[in-house]
């Protein structure tokens, strides 16, 4: 192992238009877990939400998910995840706020659960939530590898 992890909790954000997904991990960054779904449409609610559970959990960093197409590129929906994930980190200021690569997340949750027998109908409320595990799952995966924290910082005010 080349690297390792800074001990605390973190939380993890799917941003979606509808809802958000929101997941924890243990203090010891081991294992990451679903949340909430947070509702999406409302954005000064969502962040309200989302600024509660930040003060609730005490976590080290937030880490938002960010969309890009398989080949790496950012369109429209990144920018509003950026936007996004500015507007947090002003919100929950000092807690950092990092975003980090989420390609296939959604997919990766979605047969997940199927896998695991739940129907898209009843899973729709489950994604969110599945997808940010995923991203944050992934998250500390790459912090233990490189020993760095995941991502690129949100700048507040940039």
């Amino acid at each position: 192992m080349s690297g390792g992890i800074r001990r605390g909790r973190r939380l993890a954000v799917d941003v979606g238009d509808a809802r958000i997904g929101v997941a924890s991990c243990d203090p010891d960054g081991m294992l990451a877990t679903p949340v909430e779904t947070v509702p999406g449409r409302d954005v000064p609610a969502a962040h309200r939400r989302l600024g509660a559970l930040v003060a609730e959990y005490e976590p080290l960093e937030v880490v938002v998910g960010l969309p890009r197409s398989l080949g790496g590129k950012e369109g429209p929906a990144a920018i509003k995840v950026r936007a996004f994930a500015r507007r947090l980190a002003a919100d929950v200021a000092p807690v950092p706020v990092r975003l980090v690569d989420e390609r296939m997340s959604t997919v990766t949750a979605g047969r997940g659960l199927r896998a695991a027998g739940v129907t898209s109908k009843k899973g729709r409320s489950f994604i969110d939530q599945a997808a940010a595990v995923v991203i944050l799952q992934s998250a500390l995966d790459t912090e233990r590898s490189t020993g760095r924290p995941p991502g690129e910082a949100v700048e507040v005010g940039a």
